[in-house]
Parts: structure tokens; C-alpha cells; sequence
């Protein structure tokens, strides 16, 4: 059996979240065959930048950038009316037919993406749109901004792909898009997981950006829940981590019976032989995480200020790679020389945690937006109590679903709440012996409900009815 993933941003360049997911399952699923789709930007250049050792099951990674210039001869667009019809009510978000995807991949009868972006359909539809919208701005600044959303997409379908038994996209956006098109052009199976409501997320960002002007923000936020709802309708079965995001998905337009949960998972046994050290007089607190805007580092560090007003002994010891954002791993770096407090904070870079969760007292937590993360699992694992934002699962995680008799793991705080992160370190260094508590519970809680076997029994079972009920025979 072949099963091809598709992953935008992440796998094999990026290291944590996602990726390392992705990484587990293949790794873990070894007499299944792989092909790899990474959608990146134009700075990743192949294998010399994979942040891990493919596994042996990993037949080739197709490496796709977005806004890839065509090469070669452009072909005029070949378009019937019937043609014109799809491909307009899809650039127009008006729907998500699989046939829309099939002509706008399909060069001979689209014309490569550079000509159709010049040619008079193509600037039919953008006229249309923007008289529709009713907006007062340039037409031509709206122009480009549309053009740009459009050859994103025709750039992307319009590449080779692998052929497969199965595919699976792990996020929607682009990566579900290109997955809907290969279940069209193939027809396979297709399985969709979402860590985090991939359309939310980029709306929240959007919302944030400066670069977009505000006139244009609520057209490229419903560019990307259409690309979703494009995903949502093609996927044969759509999952996620936990039950908000479900409702979510469901809310998003995805149908209710498609969804299932499938929860992330650790390698428990490893992790639950972690022996803490002898907690000293500074309290040890660690910081798990890629040093990315979306993890909002310097929460962590105004919190680090506040502690050291506070006359708390402690150390916060960060983490995770700084090369995946350079520009905010220095912001985060400047910060700490600022407001004085390098002699508190460390950022240790990409290291073996192993080798640093023995003498953590607690782990942090700071995300603006979260899945399901696995960096909690592995310190509730390892015994240790959270201070963790209310942003994804992690309310869950430290408080248990619905029935759970566990108990607390932690802290659950406000996002961008340096203060309320303060106060949970002070008790935590005022109440050592409760935090320890908290720490087991969460050990118990990841034992029975969060083991990375369960996650691969689950997995390889949805990959081998889907493809044997799809008629292909790789038995």
C-alpha cells in the first residue's frame, strides 16, 4: 500500500508540531509505502534543509513552492464555456466541485498559470468580483491582490503527482487542496487530519497583518475558508484531536458524519521513567517550543520580569530551534537584554529533552493557537505540572474530558497574560508539593487516554479499510 501526505509547511523542513507528528506516524507504520508533498516557500531547497532522517518507508518527497513561475512555452487557454462556468465559480468561492480542480490542473486546456492570469477570462472574473463587492479602492491594487490568491492555486495544481493507494493531507488550505485533487485525478480515498482549525488560524493572522491593507482582509479570509470547505467537502473522512475542534469543523461547513477524533499520542513508556532531581531553592521552569510568533515567547519573558519584581528565585530555560523565524527569535532576544533579565532567561535551542526535564519544576506554555500539543503530552508524561494558555486542547489536557477522575494538572490562563502566568510560577514555587500532585495526575491522564499505539492502531486501520472498500487490491 502507498499512501501519499501531503504537508504545507511543515514536514521534513520544520521541526516539532506537525511535523514531528508526521514523522511518528511514518516512522511507526514501516510496511506501509510513503510518498512526501511538501508545500514550502521559495527560500527551502531540498534535502540539504530536512530536519529529519527519513525513514526507509519514505519513497521520494515532492518538494512544491508556492508562486513557482511555469517554465517553458506558455499555452493559450483552451476553455470551453461549460469550462469557463466551473472555473469561475470556483475562483469566486461560489463552489468546490472537484471538476473546477481538474481544469484549472490541466494545462493543455487551462493554458500554463502565468497565460491564464493574462488572459481576458481571467480578467472577466476579477472585474466581476470587484463590482460585486462594492468596494471603493483600486481596482488594480484589488487586481494583484486577487491574481496573487489565483496563482497560488494554479501554480500548485497544475504540478506532477505521485500515484497512490491513499492520500492524506494534514492540514486543509493548500495541502487539502492539492489532496482533493488528487482523489479527483486518481481516484482514491482521501483522508483529512486538522492539529488546528487551519482556516481560523489564518484568519486570526490575517486579522493581525500589517502588510494587508484592510480593505482586502475579509476577501483573503474567505480565500481561505473556501480552500476548507474545498477540503471538507472531498475528504472521505475528516479528523482532529479533540471535540472543540470538531464542532468547529462541523460550524466550518464539514459534514458531521465525515468526523472523527483520533487524539494525539506520546511514547509513554520512554518518557514515564524520566527521575526528577532534587528540586533546588530556584524554581526550574522550562519552556518546550519553537521560537515562532504563534507560541508568543515574549509572554513568557514580560512574565519572566514580573517574577524577578517579585523577588521569585528562578530560572525559565527555553526549548526549541531559533532558526525557523530568525527576525522573532531576535525580537525575543532583544526583549530579554531590555527588560533585564538575561541572568533568568536562557534559550537553549534545539536540545534532547531528556537531558532537561529531570530538573524542571514546571512546564510553560504561552501559544496565541494550539491543536492538540505534543510538547504537553510529553512533560504530563514525564510528570510534570503545566502552566498552559486556554487555546486549543489544553484546557482538556490539564483538566480531563467529560468523566475523567484524574484531576488537575495545572494552570489554565488567558492568552497574552504575562501576570496571570506570574502568579501560577509563585504558587507553584510557594506550593511545590501540590504542583508535584498535579504532576502525577497528568501522568495518570496521558497513560490511559494519550499512548502514540493507540494513535498508529487507529491509523493504519482507517488506511486499510478506506483503501480495500476504494476496490484496490494491495493485499
Amino acid at each position: 500500500m502507498k499512501i501519499a501526505i501531503v504537508a504545507e509547511g511543515n514536514y521534513p523542513f520544520i521541526r516539532g508540531g506537525v511535523a514531528s507528528w508526521v514523522h511518528m506516524l511514518i516512522s511507526s507504520l514501516r510496511h506501509i509505502e510513503f510518498e512526501i508533498i511538501s508545500i514550502m516557500p521559495e527560500d527551502f531547497q531540498g534535502d540539504k534543509d530536512y530536519k529529519y532522517d527519513l525513514p526507509r518507508n519514505v519513497n521520494y518527497v515532492w518538494l512544491y513552492k508556492l508562486r513557482k513561475k511555469p517554465k517553458g512555452q506558455f499555452l493559450q487557454p483552451n476553455l470551453s464555456k461549460e469550462d469557463k462556468e466551473a472555473v469561475s465559480r470556483w475562483l469566486t468561492f461560489g463552489h468546490t466541485a472537484g471538476e473546477a480542480l481538474t481544469i484549472l490542473g490541466n494545462s493543455s486546456r487551462l493554458g500554463t498559470g502565468e497565460e491564464f492570469l493574462h488572459s481576458r477570462d481571467f480578467w472577466e472574473i476579477v472585474k466581476g468580483t470587484y463590482e460585486e463587492s462594492g468596494l471603493a479602492s483600486s481596482f488594480i491594487d484589488y487586481f494583484w491582490m486577487y491574481r496573487s490568491m489565483c496563482a497560488s492555486v494554479i501554480s500548485l495544481l497544475q504540478q506532477p503527482f505521485p500515484k497512490a493507494d491513499l492520500v492524506h493531507a494534514v492540514s486543509t488550505g493548500y495541502a487539502g487542496l492539492i489532496a482533493a485533487h488528487i482523489k479527483e485525478q486518481q481516484n482514491i480515498p482521501f483522508i483529512l487530519t486538522e492539529h488546528g482549525i487551519y482556516s481560523r488560524e489564518r484568519e486570526e493572522e490575517i486579522l493581525r497583518a500589517s502588510w494587508i491593507p484592510n480593505v482586502y482582509k475579509q476577501r483573503w479570509i474567505q480565500y481561505f475558508h473556501h480552500l476548507s470547505r474545498q477540503a471538507y467537502n472531498s475528504a472521505d473522512d475528516i479528523i482532529t484531536l479533540f471535540e472543540r475542534n470538531s464542532r468547529y469543523q462541523e460550524e466550518l461547513g464539514a459534514r458531521k458524519e465525515k468526523l472523527y477524533i483520533i487524539p494525539n499520542g506520546i511514547h509513554y513508556d520512554r518518557l514515564s521513567t524520566v527521575k526528577r532531581i532534587e528540586s533546588s531553592k530556584i524554581l526550574e521552569i522550562g519552556a518546550i517550543v519553537r521560537v515562532v510568533p504563534i507560541k508568543d515567547i515574549k509572554t513568557m519573558i514580560y512574565a519572566a520580569r514580573i517574577l524577578a519584581d517579585e523577588k521569585v528565585p528562578f530560572r525559565l530555560s527555553i526549548l526549541g530551534p531559533l532558526d525557523e523565524e530568525p527576525a522573532y527569535a531576535e525580537e525575543c532576544l532583544e526583549l530579554v537584554k531590555r527588560l533585564g533579565v538575561t541572568q533568568y532567561v536562557k534559550f537553549l535551542g534545539q536540545v534532547n529533552i531528556m537531558d532537561y526535564l529531570p530538573q524542571f519544576d514546571l512546564l510553560l506554555l504561552t501559544s496565541i493557537s494550539e491543536g492538540q500539543p505534543l510538547a504537553v503530552l510529553e512533560g504530563m508524561a514525564a510528570g510534570l505540572p503545566w502552566i498552559v494558555t486556554d487555546v486549543g486542547s489544553c484546557s482538556e489536557l490539564i483538566f480531563g474530558s467529560e468523566g475523567d477522575e484524574y484531576g488537575q494538572a495545572g494552570f489554565v490562563v488567558p492568552p497574552v497574560n504575562p501576570k496571570a502566568i506570574a502568579e501560577k510560577c509563585k504558587w507553584v514555587y510557594e506550593n511545590r508539593e501540590a504542583a508535584a500532585r498535579f504532576g502525577q495526575n497528568g501522568r495518570l491522564r496521558v497513560k490511559s487516554e494519550y499512548q502514540w499505539e493507540h494513535v498508529v492502531h487507529m491509523y493504519r486501520t482507517l488506511y486499510e479499510e478506506r483503501v480495500k472498500y476504494s476496490g484496490r487490491n494491495w493485499f
